[in-house]
């Protein structure tokens, strides 16, 4: 039979009641002829109090035990999910990561898949279970030890268990009903998409967009795996959602697809920077080795030898920024004047694969912005991706702004 996987998040699962609201549209696609594996998360708020006990438990603690007790919130969900639908009398079974097994690399609570083997969950649905119920965010190393692949990590295992079993479909359950041109909490006429492309989709959920982890949707354009984004509170149809899938199913498209924003950003500028070849280098080898998260990075014109070099990162990692480059500066004989760190700062972004073939939307976005007084600190481009940099105080009205120049309420 074809397979069909099916991911619940948090709120999705976060009670007996919502489990059973879930079981329910698995039964569904049970009945249309679907095998199905179900994704689970942990119950909302469950993952937050079992790092809460570790961190009080151990402060230093031991990675891999963090990883045995953080995982287990999804093996809770999993086996209440399979009683559920036990109860409808569809047969399932639940599976932890490591029954599968879920192979992955040894770096604890940032695991990468490395394997899924498909024989022992096939070899089931063909002896008649019909759901497989796998807890999610969790795999096992090859020194047989329980990892974790990081927050949001069912969306990743959804996504690579869809690419190994030739799923139709991969649906990703939610407190939202799709993607949307931008969060209607700022915009108030913000539309719901029926389609978006990976690319897009990737830009998005790395820029700010919380709907779908990064990883997944990398995962979902490598592997070429059709991803359908959508609420579990709503009745079931057939074009509810928003479907991930490649540009070329995409018939029209506005020329900006969304506008994210990122709240928590930190603009930090290295002052007087020797200029000369092997510098950017140092500074931001240091800065990965530090697993500081940089994002945009600018340099200004050299005089007399010395330039200014400002970067961004997320405001959590400032920290850690401000000691590796100070580390860096002794180690790697980085010499600079002053460091300066602006946690006041929001990035702003456009995001719409029509940009390859239309001019002027740089134009039209910080004409924008100027019109409403906000300055632009740094901006940073891709192809179809404009990044701003601004004051935090401005950021609601900038995404609003934007939304309404670029006419996003309008369907294509």
């Amino acid at each position: 039979m074809p397979v069909l996987v099916m991911k619940f998040g948090g709120t999705s699962v976060a009670t007996p009641d919502r489990i059973k609201r879930a079981a329910k549209r698995v039964g569904l696609e049970v009945s249309k002829g679907y095998d199905v594996i179900v994704i689970v998360s942990a119950m909302s708020g469950k993952t937050n109090e079992l790092v809460g006990w570790v961190n009080e438990t151990s402060p230093m603690y031991d990675a891999r035990e963090y990883d045995a007790v953080v995982s287990s919130g999804e093996n809770v969900t999993a086996g209440l999910m399979a009683m559920t639908l036990q109860e409808m009398s569809v047969p399932a079974r639940s599976w932890q990561g490591w029954q599968v097994p879920l192979l992955t690399s040894s770096i604890h609570s940032a695991a990468r898949i490395e394997e899924i083997p498909t024989h022992n969950i096939l070899a089931k649905f063909s002896e008649g279970m019909r759901v497989a119920v796998v807890a999610g965010f969790q795999g096992i190393s090859q020194e047989d030890r329980i990892t974790t692949l990081g927050r949001g990590g069912s969306d990743t295992t959804a996504v690579a268990f869809a690419a190994a079993f030739s799923a139709d479909r991969c649906d990703i359950y939610t407190d939202v009903d799709g993607v949307y041109t931008t969060d209607p909490r700022i915009a108030e006429n913000a539309r719901k998409l029926n389609k978006i492309s990976f690319e897009e989709m990737l830009e998005l959920a790395s820029l700010g967009a919380k709907v779908l982890q990064t990883r997944s949707v990398e995962l979902a354009m490598r592997y070429k795996v059709k991803l359908r984004v959508l609420s579990s509170f709503d009745e079931p149809s057939e074009d509810a959602g928003t479907l991930v899938c490649h540009e070329e199913e995409i018939m029209e498209s506005n020329v900006v697809s969304g506008i994210a924003y990122s709240r928590d950003e930190a603009k930090m500028t290295l002052v007087s920077v020797a200029d000369r070849p092997g510098i950017a280098a140092a500074i931001f080898g240091h800065l990965s080795d530090a697993g500081v998260n940089v994002d945009m990075i600018i340099q200004n014109i050299a005089e007399d030898g010395r330039t200014d070099m400002t970067f961004s990162c997320p405001t959590e990692q400032v920290m850690r920024a401000e000691r590796a480059l100070q580390e860096g500066s002794s180690k790697l004989h980085v010499n600079f004047q002053q460091l300066i760190a602006d946690t006041n700062v929001a990035k702003i972004s456009a995001v719409g694969i029509g940009m390859r073939s239309q001019s002027g939307v740089a134009a039209k976005m910080f004409k924008t912005l100027s019109d409403e007084g906000i300055n632009i600190k740094v901006i940073a481009t891709s192809e179809i991706k404009i990044s701003v940099l601004i004051d935090r105080k401005y950021m609601e009205l900038a995404v609003q702004a934007l939304h309404d120049v670029f006419e996003l309420e309008k369907t294509p």
